[in-house]
């Protein structure tokens, strides 16, 4: 039996989400076949786990051209694209359809444990490029299982890994201990389990991006019908002028409602803040009520249930053996760190990338989608449509493709600055439930807001300036 040529070997990708399944739509618009694993049962796990969820995306920024392409001959009807879907819909109406068309390319029940070069740790030079890559696999039955591949794009996002409640990046003091009245998700308080949770009780939200304004504007509303219920919002951060996001102004709607929604509920009384907030430790009073204390000595009255939503960080542990390039503080790509850090843009520009930024000392290794941003906000799923378009061409050998992009992003509406250290991030529209275009789909955590400008340009050839002054 030959051995199988690289060209012959499949792209595997990593994660049956909205970047993964994209990847696998414009790798077979190119000739190449892809084989998409996914870890859960069904497409778009992570998705489904944020369903309750309304994106602050519309349809019309949330289906890719290449997998529409794929829907179109089975009868697929695409949605309004002025309408604003929910994680469930989207999940539902577009990329489980999606991951059925790509038919036995997608494998669900199958986790990826490792990726290496054949017969290289990272250790060794000799051969290293020539070597195809070999993916660990762990399935739903126990069973192991080693493939060949000629690429890898890791789409898994950062989902399965939710930042803590502690100011220093690590879990507070009496956080673990604490963990069955912590939650690190948007709650849905249409499930009468979930509502029975926070009904007539007293939460702490903490975090500063769209999962918090959801999160507040949810138990604001059960505050209207419920008597006793309050959220106290704990922010590392003062409130300022961009506390609430981009309100009217901001570029995706839905987003700035959100916002504004959120801003309410604080000035009807339903949500109290506790500012500048550095959580040190989660203690227990004599009823068993949770409170938190700061890194400066203060403790909020005690509350029943705290909820999280400080972002998430991308899993690296099954790439140990891959040497990435990834940057000291964001772990995103080195290359597209300057451009998403949120530690020195003020109103800077996210302007469309792909393979140039994406590229890693390891060659036909990629981070794409949420993964790729690491710890940094405001992704947009249109924004990971790209990565993959870019990175199918140059696999397919069209370099000119790959390092053009036409693709404008709307202004995000955050332009507070870095501003003081603790300023609050809102990571965009796909991420919590993964910055794809939605309120609860956005990573909230701690850091400057950006904005991305409208911009056309060329991938890898240039970025555009940053505009001057304050404004977006």
């Amino acid at each position: 039996m030959s051995t199988p040529t690289a060209e012959q070997l499949p792209v595997v990708v990593i994660g049956a989400g909205p970047v993964g399944l994209a990847a696998a739509a414009h790798l077979v618009e190119r000739g190449i076949e892809p084989l998409v694993l996914e870890t859960g049962p069904s497409a778009a796990t992570a998705v489904r786990d944020w369903s309750h969820v309304r994106l602050f995306s519309t349809w019309a920024e949330l289906v890719d051209p290449a997998a529409e392409k794929l829907l179109a001959p089975t009868g697929w009807i695409r949605p309004d694209g002025s309408a604003y879907p929910t994680g469930g819909d989207w999940a539902e109406r577009y990329l489980q359809p999606l991951a059925d068309v790509l038919g036995t390319r997608v494998r669900f029940g199958t986790t990826v444990t490792g990726v290496a070069r054949a017969g290289r740790d990272r250790i060794v030079d000799s051969g290293r490029d020539e070597q195809p890559f070999t993916v660990h696999l762990a399935h739903a039955d126990g069973r192991e299982e080693r493939i060949t591949a000629r690429a890898v794009m890791d789409a898994s996002g950062t989902w399965s890994v939710p930042g803590p409640i502690g100011a220093d990046g690590l879990p507070a003091l009496g956080e673990r201990t604490a963990v069955e009245r912590i939650s690190y998700r948007v709650p849905d308080l249409k499930d009468p389990a979930v509502r029975a949770r926070y009904a007539g009780r007293r939460t702490a939200v903490v975090g500063s991006g769209a999962s918090a304004f959801t999160a507040l504007a949810s138990l604001a509303d059960l505050a209207r019908d419920e008597d006793g219920t309050h959220a106290v919002w704990v922010l590392r951060r003062g409130i300022g002028a961009g506390t609430y996001g981009g309100g009217e102004a901001d570029e995706l709607p839905a987003r700035g409602a959100l916002g504004l929604r959120a801003k309410a509920a604080v000035e009807a009384g339903h949500a109290t803040a506790a500012t500048g907030f550095r959580t040190e430790a989660v203690e227990r009073d004599s009823d068993g009520r949770l409170v938190l204390v700061a890194e400066d000595g203060r403790r909020l009255d005690p509350v029943d249930e705290i909820i999280v939503l400080t972002g998430f960080r991308p899993d690296l542990s099954f790439l140990s053996e891959i040497r990435l390039g990834l940057d000291e503080r964001l772990q995103a790509p080195t290359a597209l760190a300057p451009l998403i850090d949120p530690n020195v843009h003020s109103c800077g520009t996210v302007y469309p990338h792909g393979v140039n930024e994406l590229s890693h000392p390891e060659k036909d290794i990629y981070l794409v989608g949420m993964k790729s941003y690491g710890r940094a906000p405001t992704f947009l799923a249109m924004t990971g449509y790209e990565q993959v378009r870019s990175i199918a061409a140059s696999l397919a050998g069209d370099q000119e493709a790959a390092e053009r992009v036409e693709l404008t992003l709307p202004e995000t509406g955050v332009c507070g600055g870095a501003g003081l250290f603790d300023d609050s991030r809102d990571p965009g529209d796909l991420g919590d439930p993964g910055d794809f275009g939605g309120p609860g789909a956005t990573r909230s955590g701690d850091g400057g807001g950006c904005c991305a400008a409208p911009a056309t340009l060329r991938i890898g050839i240039g970025a555009p300036a940053a505009p001057s002054g304050g404004g977006c």
